[in-house]
């Protein structure tokens, strides 16, 4: 792209006015122009350029600029900027040529990878004879991919323990000090999240077994936690809500009629819950206690009540403010599975095969045997919709084996995940930096402060590290070369104190700076479903889980 001296945009001084005083015999002396010399050609790289973004520039760059007249050596590094910001700059440089009246500006280090940078030239910059600059000039670009390592390399098991070990910190050093649960967010204070916190106690057997703490330690969290959801939290029919305040236990609205109960949050906390009480199976009165008080928030939730006077499907959401004004059915195929199966498996609400029929499967509505990229796929959109959909449920139950009347969950989700990556190897929208090892489309933050579901359906050119981390059972190879590259390419971006940030878009230049606690726990369960089954083996050990689904139909090596 090639641009004409007349095509740059300089912010011009007022022009000098003159002003004629009419007399009769003498006339008053016009004022002096004051001497201005102009910046003629601006390059980069060799490539004639104006102000507008140029993308994929070198870590090194070169901006060679051609003044009117021989500059003025003393004013140039006070009168030029070039780095990230305003206070962040790159040390500088300067060469001159032809007489002082070339410039070439180039950085003493390289720049960063990935990274947008700005070249300003001010006012006082002057020429030899100190004549002023007619004009201020800025240049925006961005520097490309870096491949460079950024972490030294690591042996896969030692990689892994570290991204379970940085990624559980958020559960445990970012956990509410009053209640024990999990943040909803690097940014929240006492907002507190059922679900996620649901998936945070599914990380303390992992982080005992991979002695990250110990398990005297991991018994004090699940006592603070299971008195602070037994004897504080507000519940509503038994339900939680998806927000809680941390310190109180009172309901945080989530949306203006959510102010009550949420089922599918629910679950996910007590899927956590009862992995926990199977994990904490010793004779001490602490554990024995725990199970007690685990079995009691479990059996209190009125799974049948949240069928809306006895429909054959289930409702999301309910309040006391509102009743059922949201009205939201929870039906296949998504991220819901798991609500059906505790419905079904609760010893005092449970609820009968055709709820989960009826309502989930939609009477087989959910089917569809779609085939994408030679994958097939039984369930869902076309494309599979968001990963996370072939995670949530799947955090504790074990997918591999797993059949029912309308699916093979293990083809579900593995091919879910591989459909996932063949898309993103695909990149039909042409987005930058999408490859096969750069892949992975769920919900998650996006830039200017929004939130979406990505998917391929939906795929707006952002990359959420959790979505390829968290299919790592389901497409072992893809997965961890997703997370090596997440990990040595970007980590000097990505990788943070609490595990990956949540998302990020070279289209954009985008690198989230927040870590979601919904996102962080698959991270760090599925990693270990992955190396040795630990939390799909607990789970699934549930005499009551066992029964409920096969009641429901399913069929698997371990039921």
């Amino acid at each position: 792209m090639k641009f004409k001296i007349s095509n740059l945009v300089f912010v011009l001084p007022l022009l000098v006015q003159f002003f004629l005083v009419s007399c009769k015999k003498k006339e008053t002396p016009e004022t002096p122009v004051a001497k201005t010399f102009q910046l003629q050609l601006v390059e980069l790289d060799g490539s004639l350029v104006s102000t507008s973004l140029t993308k994929e520039v070198g870590r090194q760059p070169k901006i060679m600029l051609s003044f009117s007249a021989p500059l003025n050596r003393a004013k140039v590094l006070s009168s030029i900027v070039l780095g990230e910001s305003a206070t962040n700059r790159s040390s500088l440089t300067l060469t001159y040529l032809k007489n002082d009246s070339v410039l070439v500006v180039t950085p003493e280090q390289p720049l960063k990878g990935l990274t947008k940078y700005q070249f300003n030239i001010s006012s006082s910059l002057e020429a030899a004879d100190g004549s002023k600059i007619n004009g201020i000039y800025e240049l925006l670009f961005q520097t490309g991919f870096d491949a460079v390592d950024k972490f030294p390399q690591l042996a896969d098991d030692k990689l892994l323990d570290t991204v379970q070990r940085r990624t559980f910190a958020y559960f445990w050093e970012f956990g509410h000090p009053v209640s024990g649960l999990a943040r909803e967010r690097n940014t929240s204070e006492d907002i507190v999240t059922s679900g996620g916190s649901g998936f945070g106690i599914m990380t303390i057997p992992i982080a005992i077994e991979r002695n990250f703490i110990t398990k005297g330690e991991g018994l004090e969290r699940m006592k603070k936690i299971v008195g602070f959801l037994k004897n504080t939290a507000q519940r509503f029919h038994g339900a939680f809500p998806h927000w809680l305040n941390g310190r109180t236990g009172t309901v945080i609205p989530f949306s203006q009629k959510d102010n009550g109960a949420d089922l599918v949050e629910t679950s996910y906390l007590i899927a956590g819950l009862l992995t926990a009480r199977e994990y904490f199976i010793g004779g001490s009165p602490d554990e024995i206690a725990l199970r007690n008080d685990i079995t009691s928030i479990w059996e209190s939730v009125e799974w049948s009540w949240f069928r809306k006077n006895g429909e054959n499907a289930l409702y999301w959401h309910w309040s006391t403010n509102f009743g059922w004004d949201m009205n939201m059915k929870i039906q296949g195929w998504n991220e819901c599975l798991i609500t059906y199966i505790l419905a079904a498996s609760s010893p005092t609400y449970g609820v009968p095969k055709e709820v989960y029929d009826q309502g989930f499967a939609r009477s087989g509505g959910q089917v569809s045997n779609q085939s994408h990229y030679g994958f097939q796929l039984p369930l869902g959109p076309s494309l599979g919709g968001p990963l996370f959909w072939s995670h949530y449920s799947f955090l504790g139950v074990n997918p591999f084996g797993l059949k029912d009347a309308y699916a093979n969950y293990e083809q579900q989700v593995v091919n879910h995940s591989k459909i996932n990556h063949a898309y993103c190897v695909e990149n039909p929208k042409k987005f930058a930096g999408y490859s096969n090892v750069c892949w992975g489309l769920t919900a998650s933050d996006i830039p200017n402060n929004g939130y979406a579901a990505n998917a391929p359906g939906n795929d707006i050119g952002v990359i959420t590290p959790t979505a390829a981390i968290s299919s790592l059972p389901f497409t072992p190879k893809e997965s961890m070369d997703a997370l090596k590259f997440f990990y040595y390419k970007l980590g000097d971006k990505l990788w943070g104190p609490y595990g990956f940030y949540d998302a990020f878009s070279f289209k954009d230049l985008w690198f989230a700076s927040s870590t979601l606690a919904i996102d962080q726990g698959p991270i760090v369960i599925m990693i270990e479903n992955h190396r040795s089954q630990l939390i799909w083996n607990l789970f699934t050990k549930s005499a009551e889980i066992k029964t409920g689904m096969r009641a429901l139909g399913f069929s698997a090596p371990y039921l």
